[in-house]
């Protein structure tokens, strides 16, 4: 079961880097703007020289992704090159085929910023995947990796956006000393990390309760026998009437928030502060809203990625 796991996992990084290498096809290149990272370097030198995006990504990704392997970790450095490779050749054979009847660009420029938002969303989509698979796009991924190891304790996503921001800025040489390539560039950046964040943050995403009652006992037997999830007991004392009462702090799947609600209302009493968990880590089940632990589809690796 575990191979079948990992063999399903390359393919969806197979998928998703064609995925990728449809999106460049379709909504990149026909908008005449640099993306981020490495391929938007890439995409300028290509714009300017005609050497073609999948052969330089080939070219630049081997060594970065020899040094992961050596500096950081052999599976994602693998993985990662599976992404990479299958999106230059998907590029390479996608340039053969004629696209231009799915493409999207406007001559005058008139809704051309739609090109790079739709970019923006499918390749945050294609990086939320790959983080999950542990494997990267390649490019300044490896770099920063490889820094984040002996450095583990800086931050080095500044270094991205300094690149990104140096991209945009050369676009503007790149192609025809306009203001609009830096423009698409910058809004293709912003809606690449904004997908992809949320996305990666969605299957770890949890609501929090603090349940102030006077019947603890009775409502965490039911959190437990219908949600499967516990909860910790607070002494606690109301300021106002000076009598004893008891917190229930208890953390749920969003999917089971409504549930924890019909438990609470069947108590008098009984009220909650919920707040929103933007991460868990540790030993915490993600349950489907009967209480069945969701499985995970694809195999983490050794879950090095950052």
């Amino acid at each position: 079961m575990a191979n079948l796991k990992k063999v399903w996992t390359y393919f969806v990084i197979a998928f998703v880097a064609m995925l990728a290498a449809l999106n460049y096809e379709l909504f990149v290149f026909p908008n005449q703007f640099a993306p981020s990272g490495i391929n938007g370097i890439c995409t300028m030198i290509q714009y300017v020289t005609g050497i073609r995006v999948g052969y330089l990504s080939l070219l630049i990704n081997v060594p970065l992704a020899v040094w992961c392997y050596v500096e950081v970790s052999k599976p994602v450095a693998i993985r990662s090159m599976v992404y990479v490779v299958v999106f230059s050749l998907g590029l390479l054979v996608l340039e053969r085929v004629d696209l231009s009847f799915l493409a999207y660009s406007t001559e005058n420029g008139t809704s051309k910023i739609l090109g790079p938002l739709v970019a923006g969303v499918i390749q945050g989509y294609v990086y939320s995947i790959l983080v999950k698979a542990s494997a990267y796009t390649g490019g300044m991924d490896f770099v920063t990796a490889v820094i984040h190891k002996r450095f583990p304790n800086k931050p080095f996503f500044g270094m991205s956006f300094t690149l990104n921001s140096c991209i945009a800025a050369g676009s503007f040489f790149v192609y025809g000393y306009q203001m609009e390539p830096v423009i698409l560039c910058i809004l293709y950046c912003f809606m690449t990390t904004t997908v992809g964040d949320r996305l990666m943050k969605s299957g770890r995403e949890a609501i929090s309760f603090e349940i102030i009652t006077e019947y603890p006992e009775e409502i965490s037997r039911e959190l437990i026998e219908k949600l499967h999830h516990s909860a910790t007991l607070i002494p606690a004392k109301g300021m106002y009437s000076g009598k004893e009462t008891n917190i229930l702090l208890c953390v749920v799947n969003k999917t089971q928030a409504a549930a924890v609600c019909s438990i609470i209302h069947r108590y008098p009493h009984t009220f909650a502060i919920v707040d929103p968990v933007s991460e868990i880590l540790g030993n915490f089940k993600h349950l489907n809203s009967s209480g069945k632990e969701v499985p995970e589809v694809l195999d983490a690796g050794d879950r090095k990625t950052l």
